[in-house]
């Protein structure tokens, strides 16, 4: 039979050629994201409350703004207002005041990932418009309320990508609330951390105003409008439920500091004193790491 014009390949070259045609089809052809992958990347988020707390999700339509914005409202005989505001993930939270109009008291806490997360209409903030701090999933930032172009009581609660689009189906607790949907939605923020509060150690009346971060816990200065006192406790975030060296403290400018230390198995303190328009220092420890403020908060 008559030879064909197809070349003929040495036999160790068939593989070779084989392989590297496998390899160049990989490369080509466009493949599926790993799914794995992608949930590595993910934030995953908790709800902005304490532990065990249920409110509705609602993420209403039309005329929400912006559209896939959720309002935290009260669920069944349990009223929202008032309530902590717990950063969702880990980021920076920076503090803002739009004053009667749009949000009011607001935080946005942007991620590692360049994800941000809005709390809006807040009767409280723990740091001054203006203020930024580091936050810890859990960590306080505020309190609802109804400031700004708010008509009643709720938390108004926004994810954002990257690129400042808002996340029309954002998803909390595993749960994901798409637009039109309302759905009760129970916290496990710090269920897994101190089952303490710094406002359960210190009282009725007493609200954050400032925290620094420890290895192994967080301390905490908060303020009493009603009666003038500061308070300072510090709570653990390791060894929960063993005794292990902790403290807190505070320090009115010009009078003697008052400590509270021991071997406690959830906090330190609460320390009060009497501080109204008066600079005080204020700060605590666990184990070999503390926290000693300036002078400060001086009204």
């Amino acid at each position: 039979m008559p030879t064909t014009d197809r070349p003929t390949w040495p036999k160790i070259l068939k593989p070779a050629i084989t392989a590297l045609l496998v390899t160049l089809a990989a490369a080509l052809i466009p493949q599926a994201a790993s799914a794995q992958g992608a949930s590595v990347l993910a934030l995953s988020h908790k709800s902005p409350f304490n532990c065990g707390k249920t409110f509705y999700a609602n993420n209403w339509t039309p005329g929400h703004s912006p559209s896939g914005a959720i309002d935290w409202q009260d669920y069944g005989g349990d009223d929202i207002n008032g309530e902590t505001v717990r950063a969702t993930a880990s980021g920076t939270a920076y503090f803002y005041d739009a004053g009667s109009t749009s949000y009011g008291q607001w935080v946005e806490v942007r991620h590692s990932d360049g994800t941000r997360t809005r709390y809006a209409h807040l009767a409280t903030m723990v740091r001054s418009a203006g203020s930024s701090m580091s936050v810890s999933q859990g960590t306080t930032i505020g309190t609802v309320g109804s400031t700004g172009g708010s008509t009643a009581p709720h938390l108004h609660y926004e994810q954002r990508t990257s690129t400042g689009a808002v996340d029309t189906s954002p998803t909390v607790e595993g749960v994901t609330v798409s637009l039109g949907e309302k759905k009760a939605i129970t916290s496990t923020n710090t269920c897994s951390g101190n089952p303490y509060t710094p406002e359960e150690v210190c009282g009725s009346g007493y609200a954050v105003i400032d925290s620094a971060a420890l290895t192994g816990g967080r301390t905490y200065l908060l303020y009493n409008s009603g009666n003038g006192y500061n308070c300072v406790v510090t709570l653990k975030t390791t060894n929960l439920g063993s005794a292990t060296s902790t403290s807190a403290f505070l320090e009115p400018q010009g009078e003697s500091r008052t400590t509270d230390s021991g071997s406690y198995d959830y906090y330190a303190g609460p320390v009060r004193r009497d501080a109204a328009n008066q600079c005080v220092k204020w700060g605590g420890s666990v184990g070999s790491s503390s926290y000693t403020s300036p002078f400060e908060h001086c009204s």
